[in-house]
C-alpha cells in the first residue's frame, strides 16, 4: 500500500510503461515496466483507466469516464495501489514515491539502441545468412570430407593446450551468441543483461530479457533465435572459409576446431526441458505463460498425489495447472513429462559418465604432473597442470554461479535447520 493518500482528486504519474493488446485476447492488455521486467495482464478496461490516468486525468474523472463510456464501475484507487506496490507509480499529486526499481541491476549496453542494431535484422541481411548457409550446405555435398568429426577438436597433441585456445574460442563465440540475444531485443527498444547461469549441471551464459514480453509474440521469436542464427551463420562461414580459401594449415585446424565447438551446442539448444532458446520458443508456440515454472509444479503436485495415495492420505496440495486455460492445462502436463524425463536422463548421464570421465581424466592429470616432479618430461607435465586450472575455474564458476542463482533457497534452508 502506498504512504501517500489517494483521493478523488488525486493524479498520479508512472514510470515509463509499456502497454500492449494481448496476443491471444483483445480483452486483454499487457502493462509492464521494461526496467525492472515486471509485467502484468489485466483486464482492457483497467488498460484503459491507465491511460487515462497518464494522460492527466484525476482518479474520480477515470471513475466516471469509464462508467459513462463503457458502463463498468471500477475502483481506480484499489487499481493505483496495486500497481504501486508492483512498481509501476512514480509519484501522487506530485509526491515522489519510493522506487522499488532503483537498486534492480541495469540493462547492459545501455547507449545501444535499435537504431545500432536494426539493420542487422533486416531483410537485405536474412538474404545474406540464407546464402552464406546455402553456400556451406552446397560445398559440404561436393566435399563431404569436411563436414565436422569429434577428431576436429584435438588440434594439437597436448590436451590441455588445446582445451585453453578451444574454451577462448568458444567463450568468445559464446558471448556473441548472447549478444546477439541483446541486440536483437535492443531492435525492439528492449533492454537487458547478460551473465552466468546453471542449467542443471551445466553452466551457461544467459541474457536476461525479461522485458521482451512488451513486444507481441511474433516479434520476440527474432530474439529467441538470435543466438542460434549466428552459430549457424558462424559454422557456415568457417566452412566456407576452409573450402575455398588457402589457410596456414594451424588456422585451417583452429576453425575446424571451432566448427566442432560450435555444432555442439546446437543439442544443448534442444533440451527444452531446461530453458534453452528453443525452450521460450515452444512457450510461446504453445501459446503458455509460464512453461518450465508450471511443468515443474505440475511435476511436484503429482509426486505430492502418489505418496498420499501410497500413504492413503489425502493430497496436501492443490493441482497448479487448475486455474490454466484448457490449452494451457493440456500443454503444461505434457510438458512435465518430458521435463522429468529429460533431466533425469541427462543427471543420469552426467552421474554414469560425465563425471566419471572428468574424474580419471584428473586422476591422469595429476599422475602426469607427480611425473613430471619426479624427473618426467615437463611439457606433460605442464600440459596437465593446464587443464585442471582450466576445468577448476570452470568448475569454481559454476558452483558460485549457482549459489548466486539459488541464495533463497539456502537461506530458507539455514532458517529451517535453524528453527529445529
Amino acid at each position: 500500500m502506498t504512504a501517500v493518500p489517494i483521493i478523488a482528486e488525486s493524479r498520479i504519474g508512472f514510470h515509463p510503461l509499456i502497454a500492449r493488446p494481448d496476443d491471444d485476447d483483445p480483452d486483454v492488455v499487457v502493462v509492464g515496466r521494461a526496467e525492472i521486467g515486471e509485467f502484468i495482464e489485466l483486464p482492457a478496461v483497467y488498460g484503459e483507466a491507465i491511460r487515462l490516468l497518464r494522460a492527466g486525468l484525476p482518479v474520480s474523472a477515470v471513475e466516471q469516464r469509464l462508467a459513462a463510456e463503457q458502463d463498468v464501475e471500477i475502483d481506480v484507487a484499489e487499481l493505483v495501489e496495486a500497481l504501486t506496490e508492483l512498481g509501476f507509480v512514480d509519484s501522487v499529486d506530485e509526491r515522489r514515491l519510493p522506487d522499488p526499481g532503483a537498486d534492480a541491476p541495469r540493462s547492459h549496453f545501455p547507449w545501444l539502441t535499435d537504431r545500432h542494431v536494426s539493420w542487422i535484422f533486416s531483410r537485405p541481411m536474412k538474404l545474406g545468412w540464407l546464402l552464406v548457409v546455402g553456400a556451406a550446405l552446397a560445398t559440404l555435398v561436393v566435399r563431404p570430407d569436411l563436414l565436422p568429426h569429434y577428431e576436429d577438436f584435438f588440434w594439437s597433441e597436448y590436451v590441455g593446450l588445446t582445451v585453453l585456445v578451444n574454451t577462448v574460442m568458444v567463450s568468445l563465440t559464446l558471448s556473441t551468441h548472447e549478444m546477439m540475444h541483446l541486440m536483437a531485443a535492443r531492435s525492439l527498444g528492449v533492454p537487458g543483461r547478460i551473465g552466468f547461469g546453471t542449467r542443471l549441471h551445466n553452466l551457461v551464459v544467459q541474457t536476461d530479457v525479461t522485458a521482451v514480453w512488451g513486444v507481441p509474440r511474433r516479434s520476440r521469436y527474432r530474439v529467441y533465435l538470435a543466438g542460434m542464427a549466428w552459430d549457424v551463420f558462424l559454422m557456415a562461414s568457417l566452412t566456407l572459409l576452409i573450402a575455398h580459401v588457402a589457410l596456414p594449415s594451424l588456422t585451417k585446424a583452429l576453425f575446424q576446431a571451432l566448427v566442432v565447438a560450435v555444432l555442439m551446442t546446437i543439442p544443448f539448444q534442444l533440451q527444452v526441458y531446461m530453458r534453452t532458446d528453443l525452450y521460450y520458443v515452444l512457450r510461446d508456440l504453445l501459446r503458455t505463460r509460464n512453461l518450465f515454472d508450471d511443468g515443474l509444479a505440475f511435476a511436484r503436485y503429482l509426486r505430492a498425489r502418489t505418496v498420499a495415495r501410497l500413504r492413503r492420505r489425502p493430497c496436501p496440495v492443490e493441482d497448479p495447472t487448475s486455474e490454466l486455460a484448457p490449452h494451457e492445462r493440456r500443454a503444461t502436463r505434457v510438458y512435465s513429462v518430458f521435463l522429468v524425463v529429460g533431466a533425469t536422463v541427462s543427471l543420469t548421464a552426467f552421474a554414469l559418465f560425465a563425471a566419471p570421465i572428468a574424474i580419471v581424466a584428473l586422476f591422469r592429470a595429476i599422475g602426469a604432473i607427480v611425473d613430471g616432479f619426479n624427473g618426467g618430461s615437463v611439457l606433460p607435465a605442464l600440459d596437465s597442470g593446464l587443464l585442471i586450472l582450466i576445468e577448476g575455474a570452470i568448475q569454481a564458476l559454476f558452483v558460485v554461479t549457482f549459489v548466486r542463482s539459488h541464495r533463497h533457497w539456502f537461506r530458507r534452508r539455514r532458517s529451517a535447520d535453524h528453527m529445529s
